[in-house]
């Protein structure tokens, strides 16, 4: 973990704090001593600031105004709370798009990004990067000294745009030059015989907007990921050389963005640092029977929630900063829900409880003017302290009362997922589903699938660590030599984009003993994104699974699926097989669920098999939810921390993680209006109170409810002793 949490005001001890943006710039009257007075009763201990205002910074070529902050900062400092300070670059100051129309984003069509929202620019254009550097240069020289600051945020979410630029096209050609040698490799690489596209020399390779090649697609997404990644470094090169040895640089990520690979992005950071905005009213409810899978910007179900928070701390395999998140409305002028009383605390908690240790809204006022004058705030437009900031006072309160207890959270995780953005990127260019309703294909496949099976834990009661590939393999590579420490269930959601080493770890992975389960379009494609002409899902794979597929299919339909005779296999009446099927042939796997169809009823839908120590399990269709529930309970079976509370009523969901102090806390929400009442398995303490609680007696909770329990019957064991604890610590 980094250090940075035990350096600054967001992380004192390592513990969870709550903070907020704040824009004095934006308000048309001064109220900033009244703002920080509010803000220090409210109990916010981080403010985020500066990000968004290059002309203010620089309102003409060449001249600053560095000092408008001063009072803030001085102010925030005087009332111990710590300012997290951006750099602008990501809102480009009209003068400077007069001045140098050429930094202009081109799309693939050649037509400029008209100027007036922000992240219009070409930011690997060297005029921009020039005065970037510049700008940069001259904020952090002027504030790093500044006690109040705790941090940079270099840019803000990036990524937004694939840019089609010029020289983005010249960089790409000279890359693939480096990475292929000549076009005679590039040919074979990418299958270019087909259709007559064969290159004789480099100039002629076609500009990315009319390509059809899904291996240039991918290579193209790939390039614009690292332009991404490059130029965050770069910023916080530049910040670093002035910024104090006690100061953390980090960017605020939008993970969705079509140009992030959050992994590379977040490796020359200090600290991952995102945003998780969620829908909140109905749509937090419990239970949730189909709610869509596709974890976008907005995700909606309880479920999404836990997953942004996941793939936070997947970035980085540590703990991570929220830097955004829903104080009161989110979204556009006739999007109005904020939450209802009590959901903006249960969020808060389900944060803290998978790693966040910090809590940020977005943001303190909710703006007067502009593109986002319906986000709401922790103050409305009325300026005046009302429900939201009471309940974001309760929540800092509870998190400073919590205290020592939250110290070094590292959430437990019954399950391992891995995701893969490159995979992602080649179902956008040929997605193997369509959109729901019609035959258009959907360039959410790959989220929908990887969502399928993530929810499927969710709603099993299990919980899951996010992986990449190569954070993956690394880990699996090096405790190859400790068989014995490869256990756990390992989900590999359409794996599509592999490469032979991988599908190999992954053999080796179920046969030391681990439980494996593997997925349709897993393994198919190899890193080029060409689909491997032979017997699928691949040698390795095809063995270890025992099964084989030489057909597949796109399904007319929810199919009802059933459990085979005498399988182990708990799956409910009405469970559905969806939009897809690999014709499995069973080789010597036990058939789990068979579809009822008269054709495709010859073809189980899922399949087990032992293999060495370890098992694997095949699902050659898109479960739904109560499919991919029965699954996930099938591979993790009672391993999962928080099945001694089972059973647990619907609306109830219950997490857990380890303290520094190696104690277990356990999160338990009520996401529902009815108060609920669960037995405790084990004598637990309430953090946020004095009641104490034996085994077997009852917990209570309200409407909306959260209570969060430190167990009081086990011994505390080490931080290292508490990570083992964990099938995915284990593996990372």
């Amino acid at each position: 973990m980094s250090d940075y949490l035990r350096r600054t005001s967001a992380g004192t001890n390592d513990r969870v704090r709550v903070g907020t943006a704040y824009y004095h710039e934006y308000q048309p009257t001064d109220r900033l001593e009244t703002d920080l007075d509010l803000m220090a009763a409210t109990g916010i201990s981080l403010i985020r600031v500066g990000e968004s205002v290059w002309s203010t910074w620089e309102p003409r070529d060449g001249v600053f105004d560095l000092d408008w902050p001063a009072p803030v900062l001085d102010g925030a400092h005087e009332r111990g709370i710590g300012v997290l300070l951006g750099t602008p670059t990501y809102a480009v100051p009209p003068w400077l798009q007069r001045a140098h129309p050429e930094i202009a984003a081109e799309r693939a069509d050649g037509s400029r990004v008209p100027w007036g929202a922000r992240q219009e620019v070409d930011f690997t254009h060297p005029v921009f990067l020039r005065y970037a550097e510049r700008v940069v240069r001259r904020i952090v020289s002027a504030h790093a000294g500044h006690p109040a600051v705790v941090g940079f945020q270099v840019d803000n979410e990036p990524g937004l745009l694939l840019l089609h630029n010029r020289g983005v096209f010249e960089g790409f050609v000279a890359r693939l030059r480096e990475r292929y040698g000549d076009v005679d490799a590039l040919n074979e690489a990418w299958g270019l015989t087909y259709w007559s596209h064969r290159l004789s020399s480099w100039d002629e390779l076609w500009t990315p907007r009319g390509n059809t090649t899904p291996s240039y697609d991918l290579a193209w997404r790939r390039h614009q990921a690292d332009l991404t990644a490059e130029f965050i470094a770069w910023q916080a090169a530049i910040v670093r050389e002035s910024a104090r040895d006690d100061q953390y640089v980090t960017t605020c990520l939008a993970v969705t963005r079509p140009a992030v690979d959050e992994e590379a992005v977040t490796r020359t950071l200090d600290v991952t640092a995102g945003n998780v905005y969620y829908v909140a009213q109905d749509e937090l409810a419990l239970p949730d029977a189909d709610r869509r899978h596709e974890g976008g910007w907005f995700g909606q179900g309880v479920w999404q929630l836990y997953q942004s928070a996941d793939r936070l701390w997947g970035a980085r395999q540590e703990p991570f900063l929220v830097t955004e998140t829903n104080a009161a409305s989110i979204g556009g002028s006739h999007t109005n829900r904020p939450g209802y009383d009590g959901q903006l605390r249960q969020a808060a908690w389900a944060l803290a409880a998978r790693g966040a240790r910090l809590v940020q809204y977005w943001h303190w006022h909710t703006l007067p003017y502009g593109a986002e004058t319906y986000w709401g705030g922790i103050l409305g437009h009325a300026l005046e302290p009302g429900r939201t900031q009471r309940e974001v006072r309760r929540v800092a309160e509870e998190f400073e009362a919590a205290g020592e207890a939250l110290t070094g959270l590292v959430p437990d995780a019954d399950a391992v997922l891995v995701r893969s953005v490159e995979s992602d990127w080649a179902m956008q260019c040929q997605p193997p589903l369509s959109r729901p309703g019609t035959s258009d294909p959907d360039p959410r496949a790959y989220a929908r699938v990887f969502g399928a099976f993530y929810k499927g834990l969710f709603d099993a009661g299990a919980q899951a660590r996010i992986m990449s590939p190569g954070q993956l393999a690394t880990a699996l590579r090096r405790l190859a030599a400790d068989p014995a420490a490869l256990t756990g269930t390992l989900v590999v959601p359409a794996l599509y984009v592999c490469d032979d080493e991988t599908l190999s770890l992954l053999d080796a992975y179920a046969h030391a003993g681990g439980h494996l389960m593997l997925t349709f379009r897993t393994g198919y494609a190899d890193v080029e994104a060409r689909a491997r002409a032979e017997v699928a899902p691949g040698a390795a794979l095809r063995a270890a699974a025992g099964i084989h597929y030489l057909e597949y299919a796109n399904l007319p339909g929810p199919l009802e699926v059933t459990a085979t005779a005498g399988s182990s296999l708990r799956l409910a009446p009405g469970a559905q097989a969806l939009e897809w099927a690999d014709g499995v042939e069973v080789d010597d796997a036990q058939v789990l669920a068979h579809y009822r169809h008269p054709h495709f009823g010859r073809w189980p839908a899922a399949t087990a098999r032992d293999h060495g120590r370890g098992r694997v399990t095949y699902v050659g269709t898109l479960p739904d939810s109560a499919f991919a529930e029965a699954l996930a309970r099938h591979a993790t079976g009672r391993a999962t921390a928080a099945a001694r509370w089972a059973p647990l009523p619907a609306t109830v969901t219950v997490t857990s993680a380890r303290n520094a102090h190696g104690q277990r806390l356990w999160f338990v929400h009520n996401w529902a209006w009815e108060p609920v009442r669960v037995a405790v398995p084990e004598a637990v303490r309430d953090v946020l109170g004095e009641e104490r609680l034996g085994a077997g007696d009852g917990l209570g909770l309200g409407a909306w409810d959260v209570r969060v329990l430190r167990a009081d019957g086990a011994h505390p064991a080490s931080p290292d002793a508490s990570d083992r604890s964990s099938s995915a610590r284990r593996h990372a």
